[in-house]
């Protein structure tokens, strides 16, 4: 029996999960501030798992891509991975910035995967990547949804279909991902991510604010790559708990009730965006941590009283990883031809493309969107580009 194990890269854990036979055998939570400051401690819970396959961190996308086909582990992992360069994770780690202490762990985390596993390890494409998503959508963008974002979506697709005993082909729901740092909205259409806003282009998360006012940015003038990890309900709310803000809320005490509402409406936002994209969708399926913060759910339903608001039960067997780790390690192994491929076929994950700044338009990111596209192709042997 194929040994799959996926690991999600999570704002608050990173969860490793063993899939065997569309079956969670094995599921490890490990505290991002840990693996953060001593990255040994997820290569050894990896490598203790004795996969058969490895899926691994993909931050924020690239077209499938096994280890064996990357020449330069660590210029792919911080560059095209984490759309960053190793000076600038150097500097940041340098400056005590724990996000970019996560970055760190992760390429050095990744460096260890494709020497170890090489075509046995596997990187995961964004919503972005997709070719279900028309290019008029992307114009601008780069976080549609990050791997993890469309990995939940993709145990939705699953949970869907099989709860109502109907095809993937007749699935039209909006898939929102509530993370502990991050939130993403995504429309599905008759199985198929179509579109999709995330991260730090939705509206404000709880860590990042979310997508900012362009007068924002020129006056600030000068920004960092580790300041999306800052300006998000948490930091207005002065509490890192979405549980201590949700108290806050209920008991009328500011800035506790201007944050939720902030989070709340920002959320409801985001979905009616994506019906316009699938109008046919009867269901928003709400995943990561803060989904099950029970105010939020009866907040939300509450904005959107015309739709229906459901959560996830997850795959069987798994008890306590997040959807995401679910879904990551499901798209693995539907890659690896196991229970999942007739799935992974269906959302088009196979035909994915690209890079994540392929499709940047504004002429003073054109520098960048062009680094990110030659470090994706001068670090994998054989790159996978979008026909124009």
């Amino acid at each position: 029996m194929v040994r799959i194990v996926g690991v999600d890269p999570g704002t608050k854990t990173f969860d490793a999960i063993v899939l065997e036979d569309g079956l969670v055998r094995s599921e490890q939570s490990f505290d991002t501030f840990s693996i953060a400051k001593e990255p040994q401690i997820l290569i050894d819970g990896v490598d203790r798992l004795e996969p058969d396959y490895v899926v691994a961190p993909s931050g924020y996308g690239v077209p499938i891509t096994f280890g064996d086909n990357i020449r330069d582990s660590r210029r792919f992992a911080a560059e095209v991975i984490l759309l960053s360069t190793e000076d600038v994770i150097r500097v940041g780690a340098e400056a005590g910035e724990v996000g970019i202490w996560v970055y760190d762990a992760i390429v050095k985390t990744l460096s260890h995967l494709i020497d170890r596993y090489r075509e046995r390890v596997v990187f995961l494409p964004a919503v972005i990547h997709l070719p279900t998503v028309p290019r008029y959508r992307k114009v601008n963008k780069v976080d549609m949804g990050t791997v993890d974002k469309l990995a939940s979506a993709f145990l939705a697709v699953h949970e869907i279909s099989e709860r109502r005993g109907e095809d993937y082909g007749r699935v039209n729901i909006i898939v929102t991902e509530l993370g502990y740092g991050y939130a993403a909205s995504m429309a599905v259409e008759r199985g198929a991510v179509v579109d999709g806003v995330g991260g730090s282009y939705a509206s404000i998360g709880t860590l990042t604010a979310g997508a900012l006012d362009l007068e924002v940015v020129v006056g600030a003038g000068v920004w960092s790559r580790w300041d999306v990890f800052y300006g998000g309900v948490f930091y207005g709310a002065k509490a890192f708990d979405m549980e201590a803000v949700a108290r806050g809320y209920e008991a009328g005490e500011e800035p506790y009730v201007s944050m939720f509402n902030a989070f709340i409406e920002g959320v409801a936002k985001d979905i009616a965006r994506m019906r316009i994209s699938s109008p046919k969708a009867d269901t928003v399926v709400l995943t990561g941590r803060h989904s099950r913060v029970d105010l939020i759910v009866k907040r939300l339903r509450e904005v959107l009283r015309d739709v229906d608001i459901t959560t996830l039960r997850g795959l069987k067997g798994a008890s306590k990883a997040k959807e995401a780790a679910q879904g990551y390690t499901a798209i693995g192994d539907g890659v690896f031809g196991g229970y999942f491929k007739d799935l992974v076929k269906h959302m088009g994950i196979e035909g994915a493309c690209g890079t994540s700044a392929d499709y940047i338009i504004h002429p003073r990111a054109q520098e960048f969107a062009a680094r990110i596209r030659r470090a994706y192709v001068e670090s994998v042997y054989r790159p996978r580009l979008c026909r124009e």
